[in-house]
């Protein structure tokens, strides 16, 4: 007897439908003693069953898909599958979207024609249903299995899956829904969802986060890995359910639509009107939610996504770590790289497309920095007069030159593309980006700040920013030389951090705070010990007798955080003569206060502010975000005589940055802070260019500290105080 498909496909991204089908298919083998075929079709995320069962298979569906036509037996499946130990068989998704390209729809339906006669039952999980080859597999299905959860957004996405199976003539009957993370407790109950679906709900299972959390981190199956949990039993009912009423015998009688695959094929190829979701699918620069559409690929894409899928294949990539750290496996690595892609392209015909030298070698160095590298990226990175680039989009790509945003000409071929630029950046740090942690804070090897948000959180696709690091140490006389400062403010700012004084450097975003903290920083006497804390180690000291701490992000169970309030509270048993904090942003603010105020002055920080005066109040806010629940006005004493110098870094309307104001905070009048302006930036005018003309000014008043500089042997001339 002919065994049974079963397609699970997701009401939205997110829901869990890779959970759900792995466990559906393990409850199967636990009760019935039988071993299933669980295949990955989702290629979409491109190997979330390898985490979920912990699989890493060589071949893909896409093989699979590609075998000769003839009888399909266990021994003709064996190099295409996992049979694992646990008992059930696993066929994967390919590893990139270039690899999904190659998909065979009509291979994948003599698959599905035979596999039946190999296993009483295959689970495939589909993605979200929608594109050719899931219509190939409902095509062959017994049951579609829709997986929901109670959420208001989801139950509407949902509506429309089934809607769209339904336009499709696919018997009503034939489509099972399951609610997924399901609790009693939830506003949005069992009627309620029945109701806006108009369907009967056939299963419902209930939330278990740490049971799910920690089966996703030992790469456990959750009906393997926690068989007496509630969220296992459920799996087990739902498959008894499905025996008890017979679902997939009388099933397996109903008449399916056929040719719908090809249908949907011949209008994605086509870009027809409709696309498989039933949208529009024209040519436009953004799809729904705003999110960017595949533009069509030009012949020059075309070549290089051909060149770069031989070289994968032909080197085995990705078996190989291009992430490894050691230069002499970096050269070795690089040295077998650029022979393969020369081997590559003499097996192309480049005669019409690569007819000149300089195209050849552009070609070589694009493929190269795809396979090794970071892509289109790498060019950007390597222009010292860009300081930050901004990836909106896989075709939208912005860099700042001189302060100045502008759109650049290179551009990622595909969001797999960027995906696999991710990976590279996080992977070596030990962090990770995905749908259930989507966005995370990251450094290049030479200390370039970035930040990664994907979707769902990002709307057109994945997002990066890189703020670049400057390959050589910014020194005083640069900021000088930049027309931040002049070489007065320089040493008298050197004199207060050799006097001891706590500083913190307050300003926007991309004012140039680190920049001037680092320059600050290096103004520390050689002899004294300085312990840094970062979120992300940016900071460049040039002495010796310096301790580098950062912060750790929250492990892929939860755990492990460390913050800056939990290493600045290290870093106070560690005998520091200087503690410099990258920023302030939370409660740390209040052990950054209480390290000033007790032995460790010449402390330095900086703030997100736009002016000294509103410094003095976020510090203020950051205080009571400790949660001490002290009295304002004990803040506020405690900000008075813990800081003595705020300097204002600003970046200007014409690009430039500059330091806007120096002030000393000179203590308490009442419920007030006071604050005296030492040195202010006043304005004049543009020149012909539109930059902006301006001077220092003293503004006359004499700092109270001066006197105990002066006390310590330090001379600094009062003329420089002088109202000019």
């Amino acid at each position: 007897m002919a065994g049974h498909i079963i397609a699970v496909v997701g009401g939205k991204g997110g829901v869990g439908k890779s959970v759900f089908a792995a466990n559906l298919a393990i409850a199967y083998m636990q009760d019935f003693k039988q071993r299933p075929l669980i295949v990955d079709l989702d290629l979409t995320s491109l190997g979330d069953q390898n985490i979920i069962l912990g699989q890493s298979p060589q071949k893909s569906i896409v093989d699979v898909s590609k075998m000769p036509a003839g009888p399909i037996d266990p021994k003709t499946l064996s190099p295409f599958m996992v049979n694992a130990q646990a008992g059930y068989s696993f066929i994967g998704a390919p590893r990139d979207a270039i690899m999904a390209r190659d998909l065979d729809i009509d291979g994948l339906g003599r698959f599905y024609k035979a596999i039946t006669n190999v296993f009483n039952l295959v689970v495939v999980d589909c993605g979200n249903g929608m594109d050719a080859s899931a219509m190939k597999t409902f095509e062959y299905a017994t049951a579609i299995f829709v997986v929901t959860t109670a959420d208001i957004i989801v139950i509407n996405q949902t509506k429309r899956v089934l809607s769209k199976i339904q336009e499709l003539l696919f018997p009503p009957e034939m489509v099972q829904v399951v609610v997924n993370r399901y609790s009693q407790n939830s506003i949005i109950n069992a009627q309620v969802i029945q109701k806006n679906l108009n369907r009967q709900i056939f299963a419902a299972i209930p939330e278990d986060v740490n049971s799910c959390d920690s089966s996703l981190a030992k790469s456990i199956p959750l009906c393997i890995a926690a068989q007496n949990a509630p969220i296992s039993r459920a799996y087990h009912d739902l498959v008894r359910k499905i025996q008890q009423v017979n679902l997939l015998d009388n099933l397996a009688k109903l008449k399916k639509p056929t040719g719908v695959a090809a249908k949907i094929q011949a209008q994605t190829q086509s870009g027809g009107a409709q696309s498989a979701a039933g949208g529009d699918s024209s040519s436009g620069s953004s799809g729904p939610n705003g999110r960017s559409m595949a533009a069509p690929v030009d012949a020059w894409t075309a070549m290089k996504l051909r060149i770069h899928k031989a070289l994968v294949e032909k080197m085995d990539l990705k078996k190989t770590n291009t992430d490894t750290s050691d230069p002499k496996q970096r050269a070795v690595l690089r040295e077998r790289t650029q022979k393969g892609v020369l081997d590559v392209l003499n097996t192309e015909d480049t005669a019409s497309l690569l007819n000149t030298r300089e195209l050849k070698a552009q070609m070589f160095k694009e493929v190269l920095d795809e396979a090794l590298r970071l892509g289109p990226l790498e060019d950007l990175l390597a222009d010292d007069s860009v300081t930050e680039i901004m990836v909106n989009a896989r075709d939208q790509i912005y860099i700042e030159k001189s302060g100045k945003p502008t759109m650049s000409k290179v551009t990622f071929s595909s969001e797999q593309q960027m995906m696999t630029v991710i990976e590279r950046i996080v992977t070596p740090l030990g962090r990770r980006v995905d749908e259930k942690v989507p966005y995370v804070d990251a450094r290049l090897q030479d200390g370039s700040r970035v930040h990664v948000i994907i979707p769902p959180l990002a709307l057109r696709g994945p997002t990066i920013t890189i703020r670049k690091f400057p390959k050589k140490r910014i020194e005083a006389r640069d900021l000088v030389g930049f027309g931040s400062m002049t070489e007065e403010i320089a040493d008298f700012l050197r004199c207060c951090v050799e006097a001891k004084l706590n500083i913190v450097v307050s300003g926007g975003t991309g004012s140039g705070k680190t920049t001037l903290l680092n320059v600050l920083s290096n103004f520390i006497p050689v002899n004294e010990r300085i312990i840094t804390v970062e979120d992300s180690a940016e900071l460049q000291l040039g002495q010796e007798h310096v301790v580098r701490l950062e912060t750790r992000p929250k492990n892929i169970e939860g755990e492990g955080e460390v913050s800056i309030r939990d290493l600045i509270k290290c870093c106070l048993r560690m005998r520091p003569d200087r503690i410099v904090v990258g920023e302030c942003r939370s409660g740390e603010a209040l052990d950054m206060l209480q390290a000033m105020n007790t032995g460790h002055s010449g402390s330095l920080t900086t703030l997100h502010s736009n002016n000294p005066r509103e410094c003095i109040a976020r510090l203020e806010t950051l205080v009571m975000m400790a949660g001490l629940g002290l009295p304002s006005k004990a803040i506020k004493e405690n900000i008075a005589s813990a800081v003595n110098l705020i300097i204002q870094q600003s970046r200007l309307s014409d690009g430039s940055r500059k330091i806007t104001h120096i002030s000393e905070v000179t203590g308490m009048q009442g419920d007030v802070i006071s604050l005296q302006d030492i040195f202010v930036y006043k304005q004049e005018g543009l020149d012909k260019k539109r930059k902006i003309i301006g001077r220092f000014v003293p503004t006359g008043f004499i700092p109270k500290f001066v006197e105990e500089m002066e006390a310590k042997g330090m001379k600094i001339s009062r003329g420089l105080f002088a109202a000019k």
